[in-house]
């Protein structure tokens, strides 16, 4: 998964909120009320696993798996129930490459927080990547009609992309414009924009896209698949100029890439 979700996960420990209200974990009772478990009602061990949990996303994010997986490793033996901490060690191990651990561990983390949307999206995005299509949507879809979920655009963003992948353009679209609506310039909506219309063989608004994204980004931060995309729209398009610095950016930060390759034997309808 993204970083930047993972970050969202930790800060639940990290600004003081309650990790149970951030799994939809325990209340406790209040007179005749139940009021959500609140930091002042952590247990020591419940403070310590929290500690550590912040401590894993910090290596994760930094790359060291092997430590970020040891702490993660502490603060569930410090509390067992903490969901967030089985969904950062599934992200952990989808980083090392072991599928069937990390599935199990979103699987445990989402019984024991069945409501959190960051893991739903999260598992989602995990599954899509294991060509699980059809099973990401569903979880993606649960995070969207989630009224707590306070970064919708990403389940969006990771609806759009696996639908595209799943060659479902009309629901890519929609996801994608439902992003677009909610922050205009993220150069992931344009690109992926770009590319349902691309495939739709409408070249006015596919280029319309490709130069949206290029207000938005830098050329030396897109990948060699946006690139190649951008270079078949801004050949059709008969943008020369456009296209050659788009090459440029191809052979100078992806030689040795499948893309390079394609444009060299000029696949450009492939």
């Amino acid at each position: 998964m993204k970083p930047a979700v993972v970050v969202r996960l930790a800060c639940c420990v990290a600004a003081g909120a309650v990790l149970a209200a951030c799994a939809g974990g325990p209340q406790v009772s209040g007179g005749s009320t139940q009021e959500l478990k609140t930091v002042s009602d952590q247990t020591a061990a419940e403070k310590r696993a929290a500690i550590r949990l912040q401590l894993a996303v910090g290596y994760y994010q930094d790359g060291k798996m092997e430590v970020a997986l040891d702490e993660v490793k502490q603060a569930i033996a410090a509390n067992p129930e903490l969901a967030e901490a089985y969904g950062v060690r599934a992200l952990i191990y989808t980083a090392i490459g072991e599928p069937t651990l990390a599935d199990d561990n979103f699987q445990r983390a989402l019984k024991l927080a069945p409501r959190n949307p960051e893991l739903a999206n999260n598992y989602g995005s995990f599954l899509c990547q294991n060509g699980r299509g059809p099973q990401a949507i569903a979880y993606f879809e649960s995070a969207l009609h989630n009224p707590t979920y306070q970064s919708p655009v990403n389940a969006l963003l990771n609806a759009g992309s696996c639908s595209l992948k799943m060659k479902n353009l009309d629901a890519a679209e929609r996801y994608l414009t439902d992003a677009l609506r909610i922050n205009p310039d993220l150069p992931t909506t344009n690109a992926n924009l770009a590319r349902v219309y691309f495939e739709r063989r409408d070249v006015q608004r596919a280029g319309f896209f490709i130069n949206r994204l290029k207000e938005n980004a830098k050329l030396d931060s897109l990948s060699a698949d946006v690139l190649w995309l951008a270079i078949r729209i801004e050949r059709k398009l008969g943008d020369r100029s456009s296209e050659a610095s788009m090459v440029t950016q191809l052979r100078r930060r992806f030689p040795a890439s499948a893309e390079l390759a394609a444009f060299q034997r000029g696949a450009f309808d492939e």
